[in-house]
């Protein structure tokens, strides 16, 4: 859900290339709301212990280093506007830019049923601010990843063997089909998520 609430297409972009973010990127899109240094960190929590007073972060924090996707954002939101995997891929491949090459190389290293899934999934959540719609995406996905998905192929790549040279199913970006995404992230009858009443 917090990449489909970044800025601009900035979900797309950190989804899709598995870019680090720093302090400031974390703080642009929304994945944190203050910057403590780490050597504040024993001498923040031990405050919060004894006051309970979350505020008092304000006290440890200081202003976060420069943001290195802010500078990025009109050529992200630029080239990751497509509405599929296959539209970004396109973009940065035929339309050339500073970084084009650079991020499709990216996307390429990762799984192509996993980016696309990520991208619908950040499309159907942008906008929303519901929790559970949300985590019901992610167990859809999650819980056919194994059988149908890159899960098992990116282990033995990553952990097994070792090779980092994982096998996906699809030949890259532009090889994933919408129907083969929306079977990924269908209801799933019976073993649908139950989350209650409690979540929004």
């Amino acid at each position: 859900m917090l990449l489909a609430q970044a800025p601009g297409r900035l979900g797309e972009f950190l989804a899709t290339t598995a870019t680090r973010m720093g302090p400031g990127d974390a703080i642009l899109c929304g994945f944190a709301d203050y910057y403590v240094p780490q050597a504040r960190w024993e001498a923040l929590k031990a405050e919060l212990v004894a006051t309970g007073n979350w505020k008092r972060v304000d006290d440890f924090a200081e202003s976060p280093p420069d943001a290195p996707l802010a500078a990025l954002r009109d050529e992200i939101d630029e080239y990751f506007a497509g509405e599929t995997l296959g539209d970004i891929a396109r973009l940065l491949r035929y339309r050339p830019g500073p970084h084009s090459e650079e991020w499709l190389a990216k996307i390429a290293k990762n799984s192509p049923l996993s980016c696309a899934c990520a991208v619908e999934m950040i499309h159907r959540l942008r906008g929303t601010n519901s929790i559970r719609r949300a985590l019901q995406l992610e167990y859809r996905f999650v819980a056919r990843a194994m059988e149908h998905g890159d899960f098992l192929e990116g282990i033995r790549a990553a952990i097994i063997d070792k090779d980092r040279n994982p096998r996906w199913r699809h030949d890259g970006p532009e090889a994933v089909n919408a129907m083969e995404v929306a079977k990924m992230l269908m209801p799933l009858g019976a073993d649908e998520l139950d989350l209650g009443r409690e979540l929004a």
